[in-house]
């Protein structure tokens, strides 16, 4: 496992970059259509690879941190402006700018980028290229701060303890509609939805955007800092290993042996395809999660039991958190998603069923279609560099005793276990059928569950987001 986890570096200080003004990178895309056919449907010949790892948007990472000597002046500055405090989730987005994820982004949006990102999911650069970009990452007030802001155009952002985040700097304030926002990003206004219930309902009918100067790097101190690796040190270790190709996998789920089949056969086709190393970027979601998800430390733990029982290559495979919230927007957020691992050095991006999405809040079915995840990223504006890796459908082969591709001729084998299902199992402490999890990783998951029980008072303790 130690070649997988890594102490977390330091972050290498940069000078703040505010411009949009940058050089978009031309497409790199191999020659080939990649449907993931079998194996032998093209020969190796007829690809063309290249090393190296993929240009972040607009051509290089945005570094958002004050550098270290400057760190108190800027404390002493912030003292002396007004303030606006931030949630738990603001903190978050506000992880997510200063390392670059959003890149070329240098703060929460103004209006013109607000704007693009709702109705085009794309943002245009002044050289007239264009990044994509699906989820407004915004910041909203109220009434009343917006007041004790007046004219002002420098803000200080505080946590919860009033410490000093960040400075907002050249800032403008506009209207949150609200309706609008919602519609556009979740294609409903249905109640229900988690993140709209957890941070839009209730926030300000205002937003304000500007520039970030982040004081310190964001930390949380939950034992788990030293996963959250940032960009820049991402793509250090990518080329430690001399990956000459970085597929990501995003997942906020425990993994079971489906999903290593997936990772694995997909390396397996990187080679076929002619890569020497190719290095699996296996990220899981550590933002804001909605109640019933597996809280990420217990997801965390299931991840590392996954390695140790060798499920997964520890030689081939970077463990890291991706610190956004999550949205559960499907097709929409799915392009955020896949946007942000190209900014950390993937050029292959696996997608599943239904990505980003869930069970739609008031009627009994799913809220998006399953199909149009995968569909929306081969067409999104400015995606064209990264490669998607359609997900193939995996389930358990009763025949072979173990997860196997679905094979459609004999279906009668084989035995599909949904999320329901394996929750069930889990609370219940009932083993799923052998193969369709590593043990490690089925004790760290019916641990989970079995905290959970119910207290001497009766009740079950409300599970906390992650």
């Amino acid at each position: 496992m130690a070649s997988t986890i890594f102490i977390q570096t330091s972050f290498p200080s940069k000078s703040l970059n505010k411009s949009f003004n940058t050089h978009f990178i031309p497409s790199f895309k191999l020659p080939v259509s990649l449907s993931f056919k079998p194996r032998t449907t093209l020969p190796r010949r007829y690809f063309s690879v290249r090393a190296g790892l993929i240009e972040p948007d607009g051509g290089k990472l945005v570094d958002l941190f004050v550098a270290e000597p400057e760190r108190e002046l800027k404390k002493r500055e912030a003292a002396l402006l007004p303030r606006v405090k931030l949630t738990r989730i603001d903190v978050q987005w506000v992880h997510v700018l200063s390392e670059g994820w959003a890149s070329p982004l240098t703060g929460f949006m103004r209006e013109s980028e607000f704007l693009q990102t709702l109705h085009f999911n794309s943002l245009r650069l002044d050289d007239g290229s264009f990044v994509n970009m699906s989820v407004p990452i915004v910041l909203a007030i109220d009434d009343s701060q917006k007041e004790r802001i007046g004219e002002s155009n420098r803000v200080a952002l505080v946590d919860s303890d009033d410490n000093p985040v960040a400075i907002l700097t050249d800032i403008e304030i506009y209207k949150h509609p609200k309706e609008e926002r919602i519609a556009r990003t979740w294609g409903t206004t249905a109640p229900g939805l988690p993140y709209v219930e957890e941070t839009i309902t209730n926030a300000g009918n205002w937003l304000i955007g500007g520039d970030l100067e982040v004081i310190e790097p964001i930390k949380y101190h939950d034992g788990l800092d030293r996963f959250r690796l940032s960009p820049v040190e991402l793509r250090q270790e990518f080329e430690r290993r001399n990956a000459d190709a970085v597929f990501a996998f995003q997942l906020r789920n425990p993994v079971h042996n489906g999903h290593a089949l997936l990772m694995n056969d997909t390396r397996h086709r990187l080679l076929d395809m002619g890569y020497k190393n190719p290095i699996l970027l296996l990220h899981p979601l550590g933002g804001y999660t909605k109640a019933d998800d597996v809280p990420l430390s217990w997801r965390m733990k299931q991840h590392e039991k996954v390695l140790e029982d060798g499920v997964l290559d520890p030689e081939t495979t970077v463990v890291s958190i991706f610190p956004s919230p999550m949205h559960y927007a499907g097709p929409t957020e799915v392009q955020w998603h896949a946007k942000a691992r190209i900014n950390a050095g993937a050029n292959f991006y696996i997608v599943g069923r239904d990505p980003a999405g869930m069970g739609h809040p008031v009627e009994k079915r799913d809220l998006y279609d399953a199909d149009h995840g995968k569909k929306v990223l081969s067409m999104a504006p400015g995606l064209e560099r990264l490669n998607i890796l359609p997900f193939r459908v995996a389930a358990y082969d009763k025949t072979l005793g173990k997860m196997a591709f679905f094979d459609p001729s004999r279906a009668q084998d084989f035995l599909f276990i949904s999320g329901t299902k394996m929750r069930t199992l889990a609370k219940n402490k009932e083993n799923p059928p052998d193969g369709f999890m590593c043990p490690g990783g089925w004790k760290m998951l019916v641990e989970y569950y079995d905290s959970l029980t119910p207290s001497d008072n009766g009740r079950i303790p409300e599970a906390v987001p992650a």
